[in-house]
């Protein structure tokens, strides 16, 4: 088993990685219109192309093939965050320990950039939620986002401090 960091020419691995995800992700807590929303909003290739072009770093951890992603931003280096943008997992891969290592993968990996903390967002009704609690994240705030559509992101704002 491998992780590996993949670049612009990779972008199309990770949107098909989303597809493959985020319906068994969300089903119970988005409908179906969301979910489709969504994934042609966060995981179109252009979009992809750009965040990597532009700093985000995408990290795959694989086997045979692509079990997980990760995918992060430097975005606050003067404060000291980082930020976990995308962290998803086959769903016949959960609970494997995966999400575990690929999150190891960037705790080590914003260390050695002498970062503080890790940030990120999760739906408040993600199943995910005790997933970071259990590897030491804690609730930091509510935040509610809209996207567009009539949708919007209810999410726990998260914290891991290194």
């Amino acid at each position: 088993m491998e992780i590996v960091k993949v670049g612009e020419d990779d972008a199309k691995r990770i949107q098909d990685f989303a597809y493959l995800t985020w319906p068994d992700t969300f089903k119970e807590i988005l409908t179906q219109d969301q979910i489709k929303y969504m994934l042609e909003w966060m995981y179109n290739l252009p979009r992809l192309k750009e965040q990597i072009i532009s700093g985000h770093e995408f990290y795959i951890i694989r086997d045979d093939k692509d079990l997980g992603f990760i995918g992060i931003e430097f975005d606050h280096p003067e404060s000291g965050v980082v930020k976990i943008h995308k962290l998803y997992v086959l769903p016949d891969q959960q609970g494997k320990g995966l999400g575990i290592k690929l999150f190891e993968h960037i705790r080590a990996r914003s260390i050695e950039e002498g970062m503080k903390s890790i940030q990120l967002n999760v739906n408040r009704f993600n199943r995910a939620v005790d997933f970071y609690h259990h590897i030491g994240f804690i609730t930091i705030k509510e935040e509610d986002i809209d996207i567009g559509q009539g949708y919007l992101m209810e999410d726990y704002v998260m914290e891991y401090q290194l």
